[in-house]
């Protein structure tokens, strides 16, 4: 065999240089091939991820983050198969490797019980989309503006503007409170005058200050009763219905106008009193 491999073919070139040429050939082409579909396998995944996105982004009534983990999923999809034709172009048996591959799978997802439950919980929330980016929500006691529904954790930013983070495990798990998903929301006060005041001049006072705020909705009808007689004074209850975006300054707005109007017109707004009776 060396004798073979020894023997001179051309100029000094033996048969072994002639092998060793090919099979450095033989790897560079498979390098080169393998370059070659990891670039264009990357560059479809980036690609296809970022068209997808783009759907969602193109239309204002599809949800975004449902259209990223679409994308998302057929990115690593692609650069999946990419992985494997790389492994093909130096022969190596993929079938083994996947086997190896879903044995550990099912090892990780053992050991990473609560990471997968995360997961499971953030995909149920990207279909079923009970919330979305730019929600104002409450979960799990925790209130704030959605900013962010990744597979593992939904991002949250308080009143305060501070970040929360809430595993999605807790997300799904919990109640929760939507208060964007409607266009309208009801707003609700308490007024107390003194037991000595008008209370048909209160109740006038009342509705007009209230129904003369731009804010205020005509349909559905405001309600406006006696509810309660307190200790000290006598109860209105007041509800009318505003805009969810503007709910909250609302309602401030309309505790201090009522509160002016009532001082303007002369109705007593009574507050808790305590006599004290000296024993002689």
């Amino acid at each position: 065999m060396e004798e073979v491999l020894g023997t001179e073919i051309w100029n000094g070139t033996t048969v072994g240089d002639v092998l060793t040429l090919e099979f450095l050939a033989s790897i560079a082409g498979s390098v080169l091939s393998a370059i070659a579909i990891l670039v264009a396998g990357w560059f479809i995944a980036s690609w296809a991820h970022t068209r997808i996105r783009k759907i969602g982004e193109r239309y204002a009534h599809l949800d975004v983050t449902l259209f990223d983990f679409f994308g998302s999923i057929l990115r690593y999809t692609i650069l999946a198969f990419t992985f494997i034709f790389v492994l093909n172009t130096f022969g190596v048996q993929t079938t083994s490797i996947v086997a190896a591959v879903g044995a550990a799978g099912l090892a990780i997802g053992l050991a990473l019980q609560g990471t997968l439950s995360n997961v499971a919980a953030g995909v149920m929330l990207i279909f079923f989309r009970p919330i979305k980016t730019g929600d104002f929500v409450e979960i799990n006691g925790q209130m704030g503006t959605v900013k962010t529904i990744t597979l593992n954790y939904t991002e949250l930013a308080s009143l305060g503007n501070v970040q929360i983070i809430v595993p999605n495990s807790e997300v799904w798990g919990s109640t929760i409170v939507n208060y964007s998903i409607y266009p309208t929301r009801r707003a609700e006060w308490t007024f107390g005058v003194g037991y000595g005041a008008d209370l048909k001049q209160a109740e006038a006072v009342i509705r007009e200050t209230i129904m003369g705020d731009e804010r205020t909705h005509d349909s559905p009808e405001m309600f406006l009763q006696v509810n309660n007689l307190g200790d000290s004074s006598v109860d209105f209850l007041a509800r009318a219905w505003c805009d969810s975006a503007v709910y909250f300054q609302y309602q401030a707005d309309i505790k201090r106008k009522v509160k002016e109007a009532l001082d303007a017109a002369g109705v007593d707004i009574p507050f808790p009193t305590r006599t004290i009776v000296q024993e002689s």
